[in-house]
């Protein structure tokens, strides 16, 4: 064990960020698709990509190489792995030195000073129960990391979507806008045949402003979310972030029971929650064996000087040499069971912790299953009947108008319709991929991709 964690230890300054992205694709992280592979570009060249075209994969790469809560997880994974060798070590041997003023007179002389070093001898076993506790905050701290990579993926995943989003909006409005005003220029006319109403005029007049309002608050929001996203990036906030190429969605491969076990197996906080139980149980045994006693052995050495009397014997002024041992004695009963019971309830703590995560990662799988579900329906409900629906009425009514049919007001609210509708796609889409990539951070996996599965494409255009 010390020997593997000396090795990656040595290592760990040469592999730097690309080690994150073996820790996501090894260690059952969220997965990155192939379309997110990190290609060997530098900085500089990725932050001109992101000025002009901006990928997932190059948001991603950059925020490895950028994101200081990445470097903070790695290197508490290291320090968890260099305390393995402080915790499974020897305790310090001690030397003592004691000098005399007045030197003690033996039979062999005066003792001017002695000398002794002892050293520590913990029981068998209790520093390799040490390591095991060690060991599980190495696995716990790896998962920490791991963690870290998912969260910030997700992170960047979901501010992406609210992007798209806006700008998505903001092109919708903009061909609104213009729209409108070709509305009422046809409405200025028909006013001037006394073909149309002045109520009319006001409401598309009205209508025009709340467009206006919408783009404004649109580009507001288009800033803040910059921010965001620079932020996770770790790039200053008013940096350009270029057209957005979107992701393709697909549909879920997996049933919600299929998402429920997955979860269990690939969650870094039920991983975590694992770990947590095991250590419990190391330090059960750790205490049981913290009751035993650790045993001392020493040398001592003493100084003897010669003797001052008129016959001194054989051996005076012989110097003093002694070898020592003893071991503690765990005497106090009642301090050795609170040990063990602390363990124990610790351990009880550690399994409820576990069973609450998992009961928590069910509830919050099914509603985002159910977002999901209603998001994907809403896509189709627009995309596919309402949003053509719509646009068909608005033609119709254009028609009517022209033809003395129908009032120029009913020709405006079309358009209101329609514009709605967009909007409504626009966002039903984005929730898509939100609750996606958060029901993904939740299974720890892809969860529309499956060996052997048909992938169903949902579509989706950049910005």
């Amino acid at each position: 064990m010390i020997n593997s964690l000396n090795s990656e230890g040595k290592t760990m300054r040469q592999i730097q960020w690309i080690i994150i992205v073996l820790i996501v694709i090894l260690l059952g992280g969220i997965p990155i698709p192939h379309a997110y592979a990190v290609e060997a570009l530098s900085t500089s060249d990725l932050e001109t990509r992101l000025t002009r075209e901006a990928a997932l994969a190059d948001l991603i790469t950059y925020a490895y190489r950028e994101n200081p809560s990445i470097m903070m997880a790695r290197e508490e994974w290291r320090a968890a792995m260099e305390k393995y060798r402080v915790v499974t070590g020897y305790p310090d041997p001690q030397v003592m030195v004691t000098y005399f003023p007045e030197p003690i007179e033996t039979r062999l002389g005066p003792q001017d000073w002695n000398a002794n070093i002892s050293q520590m001898i913990p029981f068998p076993g209790k520093l390799s129960k040490a390591g095991e506790v060690v060991e599980a905050d190495v696995r716990i701290a790896r998962l920490k990391l791991d963690k870290a990579v998912r969260d910030l993926i997700v992170s960047i995943r979901e501010s992406f979507h609210e992007l798209l989003y806006i700008r998505e909006a903001k092109n919708v409005t903009a061909q609104n806008i213009e729209l409108l005003a070709h509305l009422r220029k046809v409405g200025e006319t028909a006013y001037a045949q006394d073909r149309a109403a002045f109520l009319d005029m006001v409401k598309a007049q009205s209508q025009s402003g709340q467009l206006r309002y919408d783009a404004l608050l649109l580009e507001e929001l288009e800033q803040t979310e910059k921010v965001q996203l620079n932020g996770l990036l770790n790039r200053p906030p008013g940096a350009e972030i270029g057209r957005l190429k979107a992701e393709v969605f697909r549909s879920l491969v997996y049933g919600l029971e299929e998402l429920y076990k997955l979860a269990e197996v690939n969650q870094e906080e039920i991983r975590m929650a694992e770990a947590g139980v095991e250590k419990a149980g190391a330090r059960v045994d750790l205490a049981r064996l913290q009751n035993l006693p650790d045993f001392k052995l020493g040398l001592f050495y003493g100084s003897i000087g010669d003797p001052d009397v008129p016959r001194p014997p054989s051996d005076a002024g012989r110097d003093a040499v002694g070898v020592q041992a003893g071991m503690t004695i765990p005497l106090w009963f009642g301090k050795n069971r609170g040990r063990i019971d602390q363990a124990r309830a610790k351990l009880k703590r550690a399994k409820a912790a576990k069973t609450s995560r998992i009961n928590q990662t069910h509830t919050q799988i099914r509603r985002l299953y159910f977002r999901l579900e209603n998001a994907r329906r809403l896509m189709e409900l627009y995309g596919e009947e309402l949003l053509p629906q719509a646009a068909k009425a608005m033609e119709i009514a254009e028609t009517w108008f022209r033809e003395g049919e129908s009032s120029f007001s009913d020709f405006v609210e079309t358009q209101a319709v329609w514009y709605n509708f967009q909007l409504a796609l626009a966002r039903a889409s984005a929730d898509y991929g939100k609750n996606l990539v958060r029901l993904e951070r939740l299974v720890g996996k892809s969860i529309t991709e499956r060996k052997g599965a048909p992938v169903e494409d949902t579509g989706r255009g950049g910005r």
